[in-house]
């Protein structure tokens, strides 16, 4: 059995993530140490009771949201090391990346942490953009449209039937209304992530990366700009440099893991995107979720 530890990005948050995590070895220290950084309790964003008027413990702000999924996929997979399961491929979602940096033993948590917070800021304060999904089009149909499209372009590939156009709210408009397909859905989200709309917020990224040490990885890594399997430190840095304006690249990433003898996909975080994307386009493949304490056989 050869098996792939996959980590989903923002999307994938929902109250109570974390709930049953709470009494995992080094939860609640994992917890405070993201408090800290944050400067806000972080425990009390993820847990099920609402915090009315509080705007700063919306766990739908991505300054929240990419910490707090940070915190639950990352005790998941410490858990996970704990019973001494292993795997042969890594790869995360947009942030979900970084976890999987962590997972490979790239990044230790609190750098990672550290990096997070600096993203979801920039990625926060970057406006002026908007994102739609398009589901069920001709993949040549979208491409021609992207090229005649100034200021859109595609965020997300996830599969040969789902895709998440990014740019301006004017351009992203008009390739899904002038694209043929069986739904249009507008995101709620603060900016045009994965675009050139991030630029500024990815040069500023770049060089937070700059003064952080990557090392090498434990387990090949697939990057959401290049899903080429690689161990390199310096390599995987690179390539998250170029995150923030790069289309998360998931459907070839699905099709590396085929190619790479892939059996069995393991989705650990939240949710099940990931998961549901192999099933439709990962035929034969073992298919399933890590996601709270359950399911971690406890």
């Amino acid at each position: 059995m050869t098996i792939a530890w996959v980590f989903p990005g923002q999307g994938s948050q929902k109250l109570g993530m974390a709930n049953s995590l709470l009494d995992l070895p080094g939860s609640r220290d994992r917890f405070e140490l993201a408090s800290e950084i944050l400067g806000r309790d972080l425990w009390k964003i993820c847990c099920d009771e609402v915090v009315p008027n509080e705007a700063i413990y919306d766990l739908n702000d991505t300054r929240n949201t990419q910490p707090a999924l940070f915190v639950v996929e990352s005790l998941l997979v410490d858990d996970l090391k704990r019973q001494e399961r292993e795997t042969q491929i890594i790869a995360g979602h947009s942030l979900g990346e970084i976890v999987g940096l962590y997972s490979a033993e790239v990044l230790d948590a609190k750098t990672a942490l550290l990096l997070l917070k600096k993203r979801s800021e920039l990625m926060a304060s970057a406006g002026g953009g908007a994102m739609i999904a398009v589901l069920g089009f001709d993949r040549d149909e979208l491409d021609e449209l992207i090229r005649e499209t100034e200021g859109a372009s595609i965020a997300n590939d996830n599969s040969e039937s789902q895709v998440v156009l990014s740019g301006s709210p004017e351009a992203v408009r008009k390739v899904a209304d002038n694209l043929k397909c069986k739904r249009a859905i507008p995101l709620q989200v603060s900016g045009a992530f994965h675009s050139i709309y991030m630029t500024e917020a990815s040069k500023s990224f770049a060089a937070e990366l700059d003064q952080v040490t990557f090392k090498d990885a434990q387990v090949p890594v697939l990057s959401n700009v290049d899903p080429t399997p690689t161990l390199s430190g310096d390599i995987l840095k690179d390539r998250l440099k170029k995150q923030m304006i790069t289309g998360v690249r998931w459907r070839e990433t699905m099709d590396v893991m085929k190619k790479e003898g892939i059996t069995t996909m393991i989705e650990i975080g939240p949710g099940n995107v990931l998961s549901g994307l192999a099933k439709r386009s990962m035929k034969g493949v073992l298919v399933s979720q890590i996601s709270n304490a359950s399911d971690l056989g406890y």
